[in-house]
Parts: C-alpha cells; sequence; structure tokens
C-alpha cells in the first residue's frame, strides 16, 4: 500500500477547508430571515406614581 507524501496531505487539507468556507458562506448569505412588515405601532408608557 503506497504512502502518500505530506505535500499531498496539505493540499488536500487546504482543499476540505476551503470547501468547508465556501459551503458555509452560500449557506450563511442565501438565507433569508422573514422580515415582519413595519406597522405603525403606538408606544403607551404609564406613569411611575412613587410612593416614597
Amino acid at each position: 500500500m503506497p504512502q502518500m507524501a505530506p505535500i499531498s496531505w496539505l493540499t488536500l487539507f487546504i482543499l476540505f477547508s476551503m470547501i468547508l468556507l465556501i459551503f458555509n458562506f452560500v449557506n450563511y448569505f442565501i438565507f433569508l430571515p422573514n422580515t415582519p412588515e413595519l406597522t405603525q405601532k403606538t408606544i403607551t408608557q404609564t406613569p411611575f406614581n412613587w410612593k416614597w
């Protein structure tokens, strides 16, 4: 059984690392989250009555 040279292991590592990075980048940027439609909501504030 022939053994692989270390340079081949290095090129395989670089190749699979680049494939992993490209796969992750593509999956990250292809994801489109559902953005809720912007509606006008009024914010009601209740006044605080401190008893001290």
